[in-house]
This record gives structure tokens, sequence and C-alpha cells, in this order.
């Protein structure tokens, strides 16, 4: 089961953290994962990493504010592969500041990274995938859009926009046979975080908070997509899967 053999995916935000952990249990599941970046060097070491492994991927260094490369990027996959089967949106930033002091530009940066760009490659996704009536369209939302914390207004806001977005594409493309979900991952150590894991104090209130008793582990993100881009999620579609150690089920 799970078997992504001869599947097509392009992850975003691939580099490190959430998304090089998402794209690497999908080569390992078989897809051929094409890795997206800003940093090529980075990149191409990941894509280095994969083939030790003997697993398949290759290098898609742009930004995903460009809309004009993004859309390019999907449809050269196409293509050279023939097929494109997966599309996992992960890129995203984040800008902390009380609401008082958040200026109307890192607002927009956020919202246009963290939302914009992502219904941008929806699109052109849904472009390659209609005609041959399959696909698998998976967004990383956030389990702050559900439990919300204070200076991330942007944040928070655009991955509300995400949770909205993955329903409304679901029906939309539902009669394509294309499936359109959201993981929504908790408080996991990874690099956009780390002002977070190291305050010894929210730390420790991560630890008492989540049920669980600890942050996550990278490697507990990548099979939940792994089944949301397989054959087997067919029938599951515009979930939002929290993926957060009890953090969303708990008083």
């Amino acid at each position: 089961m799970f078997d992504l053999k001869g599947k097509v995916a392009l992850v975003t935000g691939a580099s490190r953290g959430l998304g090089w952990a998402m794209a690497e249990s999908l080569a390992r599941a078989g897809a051929h994962v094409v890795l997206n970046a800003r940093d090529r060097n980075v990149l191409a070491a990941r894509v280095a990493e994969l083939q030790a492994q003997g697993l398949s991927g290759e290098v898609a260094n742009f930004d995903v504010n460009d809309t004009q490369a993004a859309e390019r990027c999907v449809s050269d996959i196409t293509a050279r592969h023939g097929r494109f089967d997966i599309l996992l949106a992960n890129a995203g930033i984040n800008h902390r500041a009380p609401i008082t002091e958040f200026e109307l530009a890192d607002f927009q940066r956020v919202m246009n990274t963290n939302l914009t760009s992502v219904w941008v490659l929806c699109r052109a996704a849904a472009r390659q995938m209609i005609p041959r009536q399959r696909g698998r369209i998976v967004m990383t939302g956030s389990m702050s859009a559900i439990n919300a914390r204070p200076t991330v207004s942007a944040y928070v806001a655009s991955k509300g926009a995400i949770h909205s977005l993955t329903k409304q594409l679901a029906v939309e493309l539902a009669p394509h046979k294309i499936t359109v979900n959201c993981i929504a991952p908790g408080f996991f150590a990874t690099e956009m975080n780390t002002p977070l894991v190291e305050n010894p104090e929210f730390s420790d209130w991560v630890r008492k908070r989540t049920p669980a008793g600890r942050w996550g582990d990278l490697k507990e993100i990548g099979p939940a997509a792994v089944f949301l881009a397989s054959d087997e999620a067919s029938y599951i579609s515009g979930l939002v899967m929290t993926v957060d150690g009890g953090f969303t089920a708990a008083m």
C-alpha cells in the first residue's frame, strides 16, 4: 500500500524542515521528486542525498513568488516526464510582530508567499491534471490557523485561507478525480521555529501543552504526505489533517 512508484511530484520549500522531510518520504515511497527552493546549492545537495539512497529527484530552483517561473516549472515537468501527479505546496514564511507594529509590507509579503503563490501553483497543477483526470494536491496549513497565537497575524490569516482553499478546490476538482487536502502541522523543531525551540520557557510550555509531551520529530510528518498523495486516499478530499501530537484535541 501507499506505493508512489512511477509518480512525479513537485514539492515547494523542499530544501529544509518539513518540506524536505515530506519530499524525502515521497521519494522513499517511489516517487520522482522535484525539489523546489531558492538556494540551488542546497537543493543539489538534497538531490545528492536522495540519489545516495537510490532514490529519484531533481532540482527546480525558483522563487514561488515568481508566477511565471512557477507556472513554467509545472509545464516543464509535464513535458519532460509526460505526467504531473502530485503537488505538495509547502513553501512558507513567517513574520512576528504585534498587530499595532505590523507593517503592511510584511503582511503582504507573508500573504503572497503563503497564499497567493500556492493558489498559482494549484491552478497550474489543475491545468495539467484535469486532462488526465487524476492528481493529488496537498498543501501545508498550520495548527496556528485552528488555535491562534499572538504576534503572527499574517501567518495565521494566510494559513486559515489555505485551509479554506483546500476545501474549495476539493469541491471544484473532485469531478476530475483530483483530490485536494491539507496537512496542518503542530509544533515541529524546524529551522523556522528555531527562536521558539531555543526559548526554554516556550519549549517547556510546548511539552506541557501537547498531550504527546514533546515537539514533533520531522520523520513524523512525511507519512501523512505519502498517504494523502497515494491511490489509497482516492476518496479523501477537503481534509485538514492535523499532525500535532493531540494539541488541537486538548483543552
